[in-house]
């Protein structure tokens, strides 16, 4: 099985397209991560970009706006979700779309419905639709998804688990029900390295992020060779290490962006060497 892997455009906003997707194409990279409407720019002469340069892309989103009640909120997902996987005007659409939906203190009818609109959405467009396991969502931590879960079989995710380490102040060591059934649901991961204080460790290469790195790595590990038992061809994983504010960053050494992109690459490598070496 083959993992691909994705960068993310978060942090990289202000590089000219142009730039970003040839150190992309550069870096080994199989695509880019991208909310094209996080910004007021057409996506068209992107993804025309995207095309020259043999790059994949996915789509990671939230609702953008500022709904002021849940109907507003819902409007707002059932027309920017369908815009997003229409993207390419259906010849070149995301390969899926990983999304932020509803807020951690929403009824369980409300989060029904963002779920109903989500999967209404990938079976008319068939652009795959995941839930990312997030802080301030409907999947804010460990507890709060099996049931959902076991209400929406065909509900998959992209699982970040250091959200969940971090809300639960812990490596999950008795959730573990919740965690196996998460990783059994996943089909996207972003690997950015958290701690049980916090989403992002300075440098995961560091001694003193050993612990944090190996709790991630139990996880990971257990997804890829859930995805093989599956039959899978092959996976996606966004290194994901964001810039300021998730990055704790003094600016003494080198621009924020050059760090940002520095730890996400260390991250590829590292999963590069671990997952696609045949003789592993």
């Amino acid at each position: 099985m083959r993992i691909d892997f994705f960068c993310p455009r978060w942090g990289a906003e202000g590089i000219p397209w142009k730039t970003f997707l040839r150190d992309v194409k550069d870096a080994g990279y199989a695509g880019i991560e991208w909310f094209p409407f996080a910004a007021e720019e057409d996506p068209a002469p992107v993804i025309r970009l995207l095309q020259e340069n043999d790059l994949k892309y996915s789509i990671v989103m939230g609702v953008k706006g500022s709904p002021g009640s849940f109907k507003e909120y819902l409007l707002l997902l059932e027309q920017q979700l369908p815009a997003l996987a229409g993207l390419g005007g259906g010849k070149t659409p995301p390969l899926f779309i990983t999304a932020q939906t509803g807020r951690e203190y929403f009824s369980a009818s409300q989060v029904d419905a963002c779920l109903s609109c989500c999967g209404e959405t990938s079976k008319r467009t068939g652009v795959p639709v995941y839930q990312e396991t997030h802080r301030n969502k409907w999947t804010y931590a460990a507890h709060v998804v099996p049931s959902v879960l076991y209400q929406h079989p065909d509900l998959q995710l992209t699982l970040d688990i250091s959200h969940w380490f971090c809300v639960s102040e812990s490596y999950l060591e008795d959730q573990q029900a919740a965690v196996e059934l998460a990783i059994g649901r996943t089909r996207h991961v972003h690997a950015r390295v958290g701690h049980i204080e916090g989403p992002q460790v300075t440098d995961p290469a560091k001694p003193e992020y050993a612990e944090a790195l190996a709790q991630h790595l139990k996880i990971w590990d257990r997804w890829v060779e859930g995805r093989k038992k599956q039959g899978a061809e092959s996976c996606t994983i966004t290194p994901e290490f964001g810039p300021p504010p998730y990055m704790v960053f003094d600016g003494s050494k080198t621009a924020a962006w050059e760090e940002q992109w520095r730890l996400n690459l260390w991250m590829k490598s590292f999963l590069e060497k671990r997952y696609n070496n045949p003789a592993i």
